[in-house]
């Protein structure tokens, strides 16, 4: 049995995993199933992919609104613990279509914390994001800065954050919320294939494969050493086990997922271009709105309480994993 999170003894659960068939999901599925976890799947794959959900879960393809289904499901699968990465997840998008947003990951969210209550499901698993933040007060940024989230997609997860609050107080549901930075990164199975790719090193590792004749990179008049906005990359293997390690009892609150060293846009280009042997031609475009210059994590929270320590924090390593996988998946997943 391999249980990399720290190599201690962890209690076995049934874990129910919502959005399972996504990229951060299908990882973590693998990661739990690896740890001796048992583990059931529900997604609507309007996001994720039946080809990224590991044959030794139990799969269920349905929707978070059908409020009877999800209960139902839950009780099947006699969850000990729910991990929640159902979402919609573009800032830009949100911008346009907030509704979508509120709707999903909060409405949604809400259907999900009921019948986890219902079905008296003890620990509650979030995958949050540090766009609740917004602009950080200071960098590296800790857990207890303001929330200040600058879009609907931000709002959206700062919302159930509170949600959950307030069911540990009423309900008794006990929870650890993940505010992660960047992930990035592959397993040898399970890699990064969205349908509309917004992260930063898929897109470059595309000119490496022939995909795309040259990335793009927006805003180089940042007041950063290169000029280029500089951010926190975690490996997505790494993420998997600080959620492993939240299953444990007593484990809960507010906890950043980052390794505490930013890279800058160009810097990600260069090992990029060291990994792949090839050359990566830029376009520079002006700034995104809302884009911060810098986002780095303080993670000693998550080390301290959780006993987490990241295996591959290394940019050149995470960048490696990503590239093996697209290349052996140019594709990505078959639709």
């Amino acid at each position: 049995m391999s249980i990399r999170a720290g190599q201690i003894s962890l209690r076995l659960v049934n874990v129910f995993v919502t959005g399972g068939a996504g990229y951060i999901g299908s990882v973590c599925v693998e990661e739990l199933l690896d740890a001796g976890h048992e583990v059931t799947v529900y997604d609507n794959l309007t996001e994720g992919h039946r080809s990224a959900v590991d044959n030794r879960a139990v799969f269920i393809h349905a929707r978070l609104s059908d409020t009877d289904n999800i209960l139902e499901a839950i009780g099947d699968a006699k969850a000990d613990a729910i991990v929640h990465f159902a979402a919609n997840a573009l800032v830009g998008e949100s911008m346009v279509n907030p509704s979508k947003y509120f709707r999903n990951n909060v409405g949604n969210g809400l259907n999900l914390l009921d019948a986890a209550v219902a079905a008296g499901v003890k620990k509650f698993v979030f995958s949050s994001t540090c766009a609740t933040y917004g602009p950080p007060d200071r960098v590296p940024m800790t857990e207890d800065l303001p929330q200040r989230p600058i879009s609907p997609y931000g709002e959206s997860k700062l919302m159930f954050e509170k949600m959950l609050q307030w069911y540990e107080v009423i309900h008794g549901l006990e929870f650890v919320a993940f505010r992660y930075f960047n992930a990035a990164g592959a397993s040898e199975r399970f890699g990064e294939h969205h349908r509309v790719e917004t992260h930063l090193i898929p897109n470059v590792l595309r000119v490496s494969l022939g995909r795309a004749s040259s990335c793009e990179i927006f805003g180089t008049d940042y007041p950063t050493p290169d000029g280029t906005c500089i951010r926190d990359y975690i490996h997505i293997i790494d993420l998997a086990q600080a959620h492993i390690l939240a299953l444990q009892p007593g484990r809960k609150g507010f906890y950043n997922l980052g390794n505490g060293d930013g890279y800058s846009v160009r810097q990600v280009i260069n090992v990029c271009e060291k990994v792949s042997g090839r050359a990566i031609p830029t376009v520079e475009k002006p700034r995104r709105p809302g884009d911060p210059p810098r986002l780095v994590a303080a993670a000693q929270k998550a080390m301290r309480e959780l006993g987490w320590k990241p295996e591959f924090p290394q940019l050149d390593q995470i960048v490696a994993s990503a590239w093996r996988w697209h290349q052996a998946h140019p594709d990505g997943y078959p639709e």
